[in-house]
């Protein structure tokens, strides 16, 4: 008697999941990361004109109801992508599932990130450090600027999407930019406060997320790896 075995879905789901993360995600990331890091160290001297530039342009403008709305709440847009899609992937892509739930621990570390390093810095808010009318009301002081927690996490959570589901890239990437954006436009942070931000948490985000991926599917393969007994007698092994 001849006994066929079956690989089983734990390793099924494993070997599905170690063709995630493509590589041109990881390469779009990396050059994101490089792009918006110039960015902030190009517009860092400049800071003060830029910013007068545009948080006081836009406060004039029949923009400013827009740009403080998207400053505000702009960041829950994508926190509901990345609700919809969880509950996608958890029904109809386990392997996706397993990459957003690793990213989500990236995005937790980035904002953690954020928040230390702005204790490190201590950078004071344009709006408290520059005389001119803005969107939004300045936060109160102790609240610092650099790098942006929105723009962290806005830059986190999209990391997220585009890894577990990288064709997402035409909703998420215009939404982290234009909460980065509108957060500069509302008159509360610096354009190389932005920028650092989406760099800081699309690179610790991408990072972590792989870093735990790879560790649960080391866990997973050697736990399966242990055959039970009922198992061994049944393949003859």
């Amino acid at each position: 008697m001849t006994t066929t075995r079956h690989a089983p879905a734990a390793n099924r789901l494993a070997s599905s999941a170690r063709s995630r993360a493509p590589r041109a995600t990881l390469a779009t990331v990396l050059i994101a990361f490089l792009g918006l890091s110039a960015l902030s160290l190009v517009a860092w001297p400049a800071r003060a004109g830029i910013f007068e530039s545009i948080a006081g342009g836009t406060a004039g403008s029949p923009l400013a109801g827009l740009a403080g709305l998207v400053a505000e709440r702009g960041l829950l847009v994508l926190v509901a992508v990345v609700a919809a899609l969880v509950l996608y992937t958890w029904f109809r892509d386990r392997p996706g599932f397993v990459l957003l739930t690793a990213a989500g621990a990236g995005t937790v570390a980035a904002y953690a990130t954020s928040e230390v390093v702005k204790l490190a810095v201590t950078e004071e808010r344009p709006c408290r450090a520059i005389d001119v009318a803005t969107v939004l009301a300045c936060p109160a002081p102790g609240d610092w600027s650099w790098p942006s927690n929105h723009s962290t996490i806005a830059g986190a959570l999209a990391v997220a999407c585009l890894l577990a589901v990288p064709r997402l890239w035409p909703v998420v990437v215009p939404l982290a930019l234009a909460v980065a954006g509108a957060r500069v436009a509302a008159g509360v942070h610096y354009v190389h406060d932005v920028a650092s931000g989406l760099a800081l948490g699309a690179a610790v985000t991408c990072l972590v997320a792989l870093v735990v991926h790879a560790g649960a599917q080391r866990f997973t393969r050697r736990s399966t790896s242990r055959r039970s007994p009922a198992a061994r007698r049944t393949t003859g092994r």
